[in-house]
């Protein structure tokens, strides 16, 4: 029997205009390995770890196992399977994150107080969801196939991004521990020697930028990465690493966060409302010493390790401070000046760099001095300039994933890269993360730019 193919708020739609797509035996395979890649990056917490919300942004492991299986129920099963029934109605609330055209959603800063269904439940649902999304791949009428797996590719790039936020959202609560818990007992880093910054240039004019959904092999994209259209750069250079630990310590010892010179205004009241005298999960350990939290543990910073877990306002202090200390016209890169550097970088649809695969699990430092543009992908979020807005022509997908993105484009600033907690497999240079500018759970850091004309 064939699904009903009535259209409903509930299901994603694509307008027939998403990329082409793998067969769904080849996303089968993928299907199962993001799926098990996510549980497996919960190997090293206990129950109770899995159930803690240490904060109105984060959300509990086991709340981000249940959410993205819930995703796959509601946007895949519910569409596709024949005479679908839920796993458990009360599912479709508790894991609803903020989709309004699915229904209603268990408030977001008490996902911690969800202790029933139990971790050993929730691995249930995942488990009997993953087998029927399996089985239906299996025997999907052909006609079916081109929506579904636009659907279900979709899905696995939400899986990949719940995977970054799970480990973010561990360190958080693993730093609210006074026994400074560790997830990954190894430390990654080895002593390096340090790389100069270095400018390099890049020449300005009309450029294309956003995601090229025409192009040969072009694959998957958010739908706030289009569409393909034009902008003019003005000539800039671009510095050819990302900031470091050690000359983060320069700016707080020059008095950085006490000198409202450097600061936004919102950004200087938020330094003084919330007593902001250094970048998240720093620690004093003597005098003019600091110590760092991490997924390691809680270890002296690496002064040539990029720096992280910085808001907005504090990467945009730091440029102005850095541009007096040196008389240079130093601020922060645009986004369309980012992707013009970074894009003739990814080789096959892929970039290179320190990804969530290197098991580092946290940012490195540059090996040794190279020329051109290093560290653009992985490692940290690069804060840019550029508020997150739609590109001209934008339209967001229909359905209730037309939430996804486009509801979003108020009050946040656009991120380009991806981080030491990214899939590999999930970034591509016209990937446009978003936070709102005190955000700095995330691995948050900045390259800086300067303009040449």
């Amino acid at each position: 029997m064939a699904a009903n193919h009535t259209p409903s708020p509930n299901w994603p739609a694509f307008d027939g205009h998403g990329p082409a797509m793998a067969p769904l035996a080849a996303l089968a395979g993928r299907y199962a390995a993001v799926r098990a890649q996510t549980q497996a990056l919960t190997a090293p917490l206990g129950e109770a770890d899995c159930q803690v919300q240490s904060m109105p942004d984060a959300s509990p492991t086991k709340w981000h196992l249940a959410h993205v299986t819930w995703f796959f129920e509601t946007f895949v099963l519910e569409r596709f399977e024949p005479a679908f029934k839920p796993h458990h109605p009360a599912f479709r609330v508790l894991f609803n994150s903020y989709y309004q055209g699915v229904g209603d959603q268990h408030p977001r800063a008490q996902r911690g107080l969800i202790t029933r269904p139990t971790l050993a439940e929730v691995l249930a649902y995942r488990h009997a969801v993953d087998q029927r999304v399996l089985d239906l791949l299996h025997a999907a009428p052909e006609a079916d196939e081109p929506a579904l797996a636009e659907v279900l590719e979709l899905g696995l790039q939400h899986e990949q991004q719940h995977q970054e936020l799970l480990l973010t959202d561990v360190l958080h609560l693993f730093s609210c521990n006074p026994l400074a818990p560790v997830y990954r007992p190894q430390w990654p880093l080895a002593a390096v020697a340090p790389v100069p910054l270095q400018w390099v240039e890049q020449p300005g004019g009309l450029v294309e930028m956003g995601h090229d959904a025409a192009a040969p092999g072009a694959g998957f994209a958010f739908d706030n990465e289009g569409p393909r259209h034009t902008s003019f750069l003005r000539p800039c250079a671009l510095a050819n690493r990302l900031t470091t630990h050690g000359e983060w310590a320069e700016f707080m010892a020059d008095g950085g966060y006490t000198d409202p010179r450097w600061w936004l205004a919102a950004g200087w009241d938020w330094v003084r409302a919330q007593g902001i005298r250094a970048p998240l999960y720093w620690q004093p350990d003597g005098p003019g010493a600091w110590q760092t939290f991490t997924l390691h543990g809680r270890v002296p910073i690496a002064p040539h390790t990029p720096i992280t877990h910085i808001s907005l306002y504090e990467a945009d202090a730091y440029a102005r401070w850095f541009a007096a200390r040196h008389g240079l016209p130093v601020r922060l890169p645009t986004e369309a000046e980012w992707e013009h550097a970074a894009a003739p970088l990814v080789a096959a649809g892929a970039a290179a760099g320190n990804f969530v695969e290197t098991q580092a699990l946290h940012p490195v430092p540059v090996a040794r001095a190279q020329a051109g543009l290093l560290q653009l992908y992985g490692d940290v979020w690069e804060w840019t300039s550029s508020a997150y807005l739609p590109y001209p022509g934008y339209r967001p997908w229909a359905g209730a994933v037309g939430e996804y993105n486009g509801k979003f484009m108020v009050n946040q600033t656009v991120l380009r890269g991806g981080s030491c907690a990214t899939p590999r497999s999930h970034i591509r240079a016209s990937y446009r993360n978003f936070f709102p500018a005190e955000a700095r759970w995330q691995f948050n850091g900045l390259r800086l730019a300067r303009d040449t004309d």
